[in-house]
């Protein structure tokens, strides 16, 4: 930190920066690695729990219930494959999420504690980071995050007529075609709610470390950082959750499409290229041809307001004990591989120096 800190004053080098960011991008990478691959099964159901019910037009039947029966379910209509459903999406996305995110979470965490008095890292300092560090991560890679959640939940989705993605490329390549750019931006408003997420999280656990450091001044032992980021995951993981739910139903929610048949009056053929008309379906044996009137993206209120009106506020609590069950064991595996990697990291390069 010193050698950081004499940098943003001026006073040293940039190699010292540039070290600590390189530290923090591979710890990162290799956190999200370990946790993707050991977590994807509880990741599936969690999202699929969260998918059904809503916006499915059979949502009075339920297809997945709780862990275990989803668990069953799946390995009965998909086996093994199912459980891993979405897994390289997951982890192209959670090494740049991580990489990002400790990248931008360690830096500004020691500029902005630089310019707090004494050069003390405090409860500001933290919350400012967690927010700055999750909003970069989330705008960076939305799109990976919606195409792991359109793989996850292909099964409830091919009861109602869904798309059905065959590759990581694919999906990209489909989605474009059919939603545009903005296709792959569709939840990002709820997931950008998530920054609240890590404001409580992450200066909650750099206080639970800090108690800790009263016993251990010099590295915390590795069941201490895995209780400190159990403990800190849990508590924002209950008060957030909703704005995952509300996150996944807008990734996975289909595109509502109007159609209308437009007659050839006289023989004539309406120009099915006007600006009103974004593309000619083709014609039929009647004499009309079907365009396409408009699009429709589901909208934040519209989503908020069904699932209040057709499940009630349990609705924004779907898999939230599954969530629970993945995510706080995810998110200790990804920190305590974090603070193992950066503290091997920031050992060989003092040795080189």
């Amino acid at each position: 930190m010193r050698g950081l800190l004499r940098d943003l004053d001026g006073k040293g080098g940039g190699r010292w920066s540039y070290l600590i960011g390189a530290e923090s991008i591979i710890s990162g990478a290799g956190a999200g690695l370990v946790s993707s691959v050991l977590t994807c099964p509880l990741d599936v159901v969690k999202t699929k729990l969260q998918a059904q019910g809503g916006f499915n037009p059979q949502r009075d039947q339920k297809f997945y219930r709780g862990l275990f029966g989803t668990l069953g379910t799946i390995w009965k209509e998909e086996g093994f494959r199912g459980l891993y459903r979405g897994l390289g999406p997951t982890i192209i996305g959670y090494l740049p999420t991580w990489a990002i995110y400790f990248t931008i979470y360690d830096a500004a965490k020691l500029k902005i504690s630089y310019l707090r008095p004494n050069h003390e890292e405090d409860v500001v300092s933290h919350v400012l980071a967690a927010m700055s560090a999750g909003a970069t991560s989330t705008i960076a890679t939305n799109p990976l995050w919606l195409i792991k959640t359109r793989f996850m939940t292909q099964r409830i989705q091919g009861s109602f007529k869904g798309e059905r993605y065959k590759h990581t490329l694919d999906a990209f390549c489909r989605i474009y075609q059919k939603e545009g750019l903005q296709g792959f931006y569709r939840g990002l408003v709820p997931s950008l709610f998530g920054i609240t997420h890590v404001a409580i999280q992450f200066p909650l656990y750099e206080r639970i470390k800090l108690f800790y450091k009263k016993d251990y001044p010099d590295d915390l032992p590795s069941s201490k950082i895995l209780v400190a980021s159990a403990c800190s995951k849990m508590l924002a993981s209950l008060i957030t959750y909703p704005h995952e739910v509300l996150r996944t139903r807008l990734q996975t929610h289909e595109i509502l499409e109007e159609y209308s048949h437009l007659k050839r009056p006289n023989g004539s053929v309406e120009n099915p290229y006007s600006k009103n008309i974004l593309f000619d379906s083709g014609s039929n044996d009647n004499g009309s041809f079907l365009r396409r009137k408009k699009i429709s993206f589901p909208r934040l209120r519209d989503t908020l307001r069904s699932i209040l009106d057709h499940e009630g506020v349990r609705g924004f609590y779907h898999g939230m004990g599954v969530n629970l069950v993945r995510t706080v064991p995810s998110s200790a595996l990804t920190i305590l591989t974090y603070e193992l990697l950066m503290r091997q990291l920031t050992s060989l390069t003092r040795l080189k120096n």
